[in-house]
């Protein structure tokens, strides 16, 4: 899944520096939640490595 959440950030970058998208707010509330997404994984991998830890 984290692959899959860089590889959406990289398109979503080059999508808005080549200006392919209609709305700035669309790509803009897309890159936004892909960020968010991104932070979610990464916490829940910590929480779950610091679980097996204890």
């Amino acid at each position: 899944m984290g692959k899959e959440l860089r590889e959406t950030y990289i398109c979503l970058k080059i999508i808005h520096k080549t200006k392919l998208y209609k709305t700035e707010t669309k790509i803009a509330k897309a890159k936004k939640e892909n960020d968010e997404l991104i932070s979610i994984f990464v916490k829940s991998v910590e929480t779950a490595q610091k679980n097996l830890n204890q």
